[in-house]
């Protein structure tokens, strides 16, 4: 556990902005660091704080909040025109030359982080050695449709409860909250009660939803917000780099959310936990990191060379 013990937190400059990280590991082992991007689109770090597991393999982990999130600077005055896509890229590219990684790295990219981390793989950037998408869609109309069918198969009332307060908009009220943590605690965690970490990013994005409601929306079933159309289908095979999926039997991100990644991506392979929903990195925590190491010893202990999208 020598690598783990090692941890440091920064800064780096984003413009006149700032990004939290954090490096669980060493840098300069040679073993290809992992980058964890973490989901929401504005959630933070600390749900997905168990990958820092990794680095006691000798892969450096990295974790950062986003822009608007966590410990980065926070943006409530920006409009909902200034989150976007490009602006994540460009965040995360800035990271990676900050930490002087950008010649060899892989990422970890967790629902919406996932969706950043197809993006970024699309464009073939040079140092990419491999990318994990973890319960991730492709096509937010496929991931919004599958969440309301799984709504109906909730206990009998939820889903109408929920329907009767969406038609209202009345998201804040408790009886709305405790029929959406109905789905929560079978499609999203189902560690009860909640790990803090998950409770504490939870707790943070009700403090700050800036990001969530631009991007995403009201809730989780309602997305209206940026995102609303958002869509990977048929840009998949530009993905160069060897690609693990990871998804939990229960998840919310079903086998049809994530199927365009298999079917896609050239050199592809599955990872579904059986005893998980959207988050085997806490409900099957030792198991998970164990097949995220595993892939990573594989096909990163490979020479990197770049490969042709065909």
């Amino acid at each position: 556990m020598e690598f783990i013990d090692k941890v440091r937190e920064g800064y780096a400059p984003f413009g006149t902005y700032q990004t939290w990280y954090r490096v669980t590991g060493e840098l300069a082992t040679g073993r290809t660091p992992l980058v964890i991007i973490h989901g929401g689109p504005g959630c933070t770090h600390d749900y997905v704080d168990a990958f820092k597991d990794v680095a006691a393999s000798g892969h450096a982990v990295i974790h950062y909040d986003q822009l608007g999130n966590g410990r980065s600077t926070h943006l409530p005055e920006k409009p909902a025109s200034f989150w976007t896509v490009e602006l994540f890229l460009n965040e995360l590219n800035n990271l990676l030359d900050h930490l002087q990684i950008s010649d060899n790295y892989a990422i970890l990219g967790q629902s919406w982080g996932g969706m950043l981390g197809s993006e970024h793989a699309i464009l073939q950037p040079k140092g990419l050695r491999a990318f994990i998408p973890a319960n991730s869609p492709t096509c937010m109309r496929t991931w919004v449709s599958e969440a309301n069918r799984l709504r109906k198969l909730l206990p009998e009332g939820v889903h109408e409860t929920l329907l009767r307060h969406e038609a209202a908009g009345t998201y804040q009220d408790p009886e709305y909250q405790a029929a959406s943590r109905v789905f929560y605690d079978q499609h999203v965690c189902r560690v009860n009660p909640w790990p803090e970490e998950v409770a504490r990013t939870f707790a943070q994005v009700d403090a700050d939803p800036t990001v969530y409601h631009a991007m995403s929306g009201p809730t989780e079933f309602h997305v209206i917000g940026s995102l609303k159309d958002w869509n990977v289908i048929g840009r998949l095979p530009a993905i160069n780099v060897p690609t693990l999926v990871i998804s939990g039997r229960h998840d919310e991100a079903t086998p049809l959310v994530v199927k365009p990644f298999l079917d896609e991506i050239p050199d592809v392979r599955w990872a579904l936990f059986e005893d998980s929903s959207h988050m085997p990195h806490v409900e099957e925590r030792q198991a998970c990191m164990g097949t995220v190491v595993k892939f990573l010893d594989e096909v990163c202990s490979m020479p990197h060379k770049a490969l042709k999208a065909g």
